[in-house]
């Protein structure tokens, strides 16, 4: 067993039962990688230096296929359900072993990173895999130790990756031959048959999501900005609803683009980099991140190109609409090299609202966040899904992100709460999706009376504005705002039929109030209260 690399670590995969390798790569730089991913034909190279890479059958995460082994460092602490299916120690083990027998003859890429910019809370965590561009992808998307830190570095989690794997049929525990199976105890993720690499990204955070709350910190999976006057916002927000977008503002720094804490000295990014979704992208509405597809060391996943020019198609979407590209925070201009902001002086949580009711922008109280937090609500409309008929379905994913927080959610909600209260943080719900009608008659929010709207919340423009409470949902709306129509506050006004307004809106109070009670009981009064009132 060779092993090569200037920072080969101290503690050896022979810790983990890995022996009798191939060739071990240890922290192998971006263009070392890139050479081997083109040599050994895991990857191509497009026009412009980005590698691109197919992931054959699974082009996105396979959420049935993750497990959490039930342990008793964790058993009382996660939230066991169709999200949090348990798995039990044995046949954990047995997967593992299989794994680790898969490995034995083959070159191995290590590369050790951190998970967490804020140095009391960051996680080290080491990801092993068969392929070069897996550890590319990793190596663009975490914290890169200094090299006095690798040379003493001892991973806290460690990830094994074996996309070649398929588990058999018959395997005790498992649903199909691709498997996602986190051990607390054992500080250790095995990842089989699957060659898409958004599932170490999430597994690190699902990780993360686990063991924070417990060092007081809430994670989120949210975008981070911060102002000229240090004045930093977090913005929550599902697909579709323009967290990416909005977050990414000219006059305002980027922190971080998905993952973030927020512990006793404020905000602070998980990542390294950014996972872009890359379908339909074009350099005139997103000219930072579509510069990243033509630039050396980015990793394009299932992207389609000529294969004589080497020229992208950003919008061929024949292998998938989950097109992705991965690379360095610091490949897009103005983002904060520290990774990390004060505590927010806002909060935006963002929803595209199909059935056009939601106003443009609400106020909301710490009860009313805590309750849209816990609800994360958007809607979903033909042509985002396969499957999604002419009417928009309504979907709530509890704190925007339901498939990665293992604990109870209103965990994450109580903390979120008090944060909110004890920082005096501006809370605002913001609708990006329709008005003037439901999907299909009205019309998509206008983006520049979005920005406005969020320009002027951010920048105090709407203090000494006057509000009114609406109707239905019990939010506060402001009753002008600078470079926004009035009219368009009110979505009531902009439908031709108010009646129909009030049905539709109706509609969807029924919808929160049916989803919301799974939590009734988990909440106090004053969270219940917030809900929004049934006629």
């Amino acid at each position: 067993m060779r092993q090569i690399g200037a920072n080969v670590s101290r503690h050896g995969l022979d810790t983990l039962g890995i022996v009798n390798s191939g060739t071990q790569f240890w922290n192998l730089e971006t263009p070392a990688l890139c050479e081997m991913a083109l040599v050994s034909g895991e990857a191509v190279l497009s026009q412009g230096g980005a590698l691109v890479c197919l992931t054959g059958v699974h082009t996105g995460r396979s959420a049935n296929d993750k497990f959490i082994v039930r342990e008793a460092v964790n058993e009382g602490d996660i939230d066991w359900g169709a999200v949090n299916k348990p798995i039990e120690p044995d046949e954990f083990d047995a997967v593992l072993k299989a794994q680790l027998a898969h490995y034995q003859g083959r070159d191995l890429h290590v590369q050790d990173v951190w998970a967490g910019a804020d140095k009391n809370h960051r996680l080290g965590v080491r990801v092993i895999t068969e392929q070069a561009w897996h550890t590319l992808f990793a190596r663009n998307m975490f914290i890169q130790p200094t090299a006095d830190e690798l040379a003493h570095f001892q991973p806290q989690f460690t990830i094994l990756h074996a996309p070649e794997l398929e588990a058999p049929a018959d395997t005790a525990g498992l649903r199909s031959g691709t498997y996602i199976l986190a051990s607390f105890d054992r500080r250790m993720v095995i990842i089989g048959g699957t060659s898409y690499a958004g599932e170490i990204k999430k597994s690190v955070f699902s990780i993360l999501n686990y063991m924070l709350p417990a060092q007081d910190v809430l994670p989120m999976h949210c975008s981070v900005n911060v102002g000229t006057d240090g004045g930093s916002a977090i913005f929550f927000g599902l697909s579709g609803t323009g967290k990416t977008t909005l977050s990414a503002d000219p006059k305002r720094k980027l922190v971080g683009d998905d993952e973030h804490g927020w512990g006793a000295n404020g905000l602070f990014n998980f990542e390294g980099g950014c996972y872009a979704k890359v379908i339909n992208l074009s350099a005139e509405a997103e000219p930072e991140i579509f510069a990243t597809t033509r630039r050396f060391g980015t990793v394009l996943e299932n992207v389609v190109m000529d294969p004589d020019t080497r020229i992208l198609d950003l919008n061929d979407g024949s292998l998938t609409e989950n097109t992705r590209a991965s690379y360095p925070l610091d490949f897009i201009p103005n983002i904060s090299t520290s990774g990390t902001a004060g505590h927010p002086r806002n909060v935006v949580m963002l929803t595209a609202d199909a059935f056009g009711v939601l106003p443009p922008l609400s106020r909301l109280t710490p009860e009313q966040a805590m309750y849209h937090f816990l609800s994360g609500y958007t809607a979903k409309v033909a042509g985002t899904e396969k499957g999604l008929g002419s009417e928009p379905q309504a979907t709530f994913s509890t704190c925007f992100g339901a498939p990665f927080m293992p604990r109870h959610p209103t965990v994450y909600g109580n903390m979120l709460r008090d944060r909110i209260a004890q920082h005096g943080v501006n809370c605002w719900l913001v609708n990006t999706g329709w008005t003037g009608g439901i999907y299909g008659t009205g019309y998509r929010m206008p983006i520049q009376h979005t920005r406005a709207l969020l320009s002027a919340a951010l920048e105090g423009q709407l203090d000494d504005v006057p509000f009114r409470e609406d109707e239905n949902f019990g939010l506060m709306v402001p009753e002008s705002c600078p470079g926004v129509p009035s009219e368009i506050l009110n979505p009531r006004g902009t439908w031709a039929d108010g009646a129909a307004y009030d049905v539709q809106a109706q509609n969807l109070v029924a919808r929160f109030r049916e989803n919301f009670a799974q939590y009734e009981t988990h909440v106090d009064d004053s969270v219940r209260s917030a809900a929004p009132k049934a006629a």
